[in-house]
């Protein structure tokens, strides 16, 4: 680590938990960002400056005005932009060493797999209960973490599933695909716009704790937030051993 390095993320460093072999292993990763809107936004910014080496991030949409109130690695300039390539251009201006791989077409889960092949954890930032089925199969299938998150009106939540642990529950234990569950579009209903940003920044905090191993994640857990009323609320996800799936 050269010395511009160790000023930039001295305050990591400093924390017992990360120090300098942390900061080196964070520097080495590289994370799989499905999403550059409203929750991909926060992940990707606090990704980018904790000093994650090699971010890929996805998404095949073009900013839009409305996308504005909350997506926040955007902005009026980028208006019409593939969204991910106007994240990489965002967070090559937030840290210019670290490498971005911009998706900016519309994958099928066989290309996603082959990407993450080449990852150590995926984030799923999607808005669709498509994309996070397959997300969920592809992380089990290579045994890889997976931080999920969704966002809409004042309610949010987080989980977290590692599949490099011997038998962990997934996603589709949690919200079996064969439910008849409607997606709720931020277009229809509307999202509190501090609420995708608080998502976001625990997604990234528990990328951070699984890559390094430290303090307790939310692994196996769901993470529920109101945001209107400030109420957070954990709750441990039963494996189902009829899951199609995990078991």
């Amino acid at each position: 680590m050269q010395d511009k390095e160790l000023e930039r993320y001295s305050r990591h460093i400093l924390l017992p938990e990360i120090e300098f072999e942390g900061q080196k292993k964070l520097l080495q990763s590289h994370c799989l960002i499905v999403g550059a809107g409203g929750l991909g936004s926060p992940v990707a910014i606090y990704l980018a400056a904790s000093g994650v080496g090699k971010i890929t991030i996805c998404d095949f949409d073009n900013v839009d005005l409305s996308n504005l109130q909350r997506q926040i690695i955007h902005d009026e300039n980028k208006i019409g932009l593939n969204k991910a390539e106007s994240a990489k251009r965002a967070l090559n201006r937030i840290n210019s060493d670290i490498k971005v791989i911009p998706i900016k077409r519309q994958l099928d889960i066989d290309e996603v797999m082959s990407i993450a092949k080449d990852v150590d954890i995926i984030i799923d930032c999607s808005d669709n209960f498509k994309t996070r089925y397959a997300l969920n199969k592809i992380a089990f299938d290579l045994k890889l973490p997976l931080i999920s998150g969704a966002a809409i009106k004042f309610d949010g939540q987080v989980c977290v599933f590692d599949f490099r642990v011997h038998n962990s529950v997934c996603y589709n234990c949690l919200f079996p695909s064969e439910d008849d569950e409607q997606n709720l579009k931020c277009s229809d209903h509307g999202v509190f716009s501090p609420l995708v940003g608080l998502v976001g920044s625990i997604q990234a905090g528990e990328v951070i704790k699984v890559l390094l191993g430290i303090g307790t994640s939310l692994h196996g857990k769901l993470l529920l937030i109101n945001h209107r009323d400030i109420d957070f609320k954990a709750l441990k996800i039963k494996k189902d051993d009829l899951c199609d799936i995990c078991s």
